[in-house]
């Protein structure tokens, strides 16, 4: 029998393989997480993974969204990319940052998720 700490432990590992594994090609600025590449996991366990994600200028971030849904809504200043509005599942969105700087961003679905996209 497993234990509850197992048990948890198996559910947020299978969230970040679903986050990374799933990808969609409906069009548009939906991706597939490149390997290796500068993805952000809205993990089902209530996390952005990582919290924080430093690029250079010019270049984008993905954000990997597994099974449960989520969104991501920028603070607003100049610089910033378009929000990721609605209820996000199992797909892969990229923004890119033109601007030095630093974004925070949350999750509206889950206010407690949040994270920051430091742009050099």
């Amino acid at each position: 029998m497993l234990t509850h700490a197992i048990r948890l432990r198996l559910a947020l590992l299978t969230g970040v393989l679903l986050a990374y594994g799933c990808g969609s090609d409906s069009g548009g600025d939906v991706t597939a997480p490149p390997a290796g590449g500068n993805t952000v996991a809205a993990t089902p366990a209530l996390a952005f993974t990582p919290g924080s994600i430093t690029i250079h200028a010019g270049e984008s971030v993905t954000f990997a969204f597994g099974s449960v849904a989520h969104n991501v809504f920028f603070d607003q200043q100049n610089g910033v990319p378009a929000d990721i509005g609605g209820n996000n599942a199992n797909l892969s969105v990229e923004r890119t940052f033109g601007t030095a700087g630093s974004y925070a961003y949350q999750c509206h679905i889950h206010p407690s998720m949040h994270g920051t996209v430091i742009v050099q």
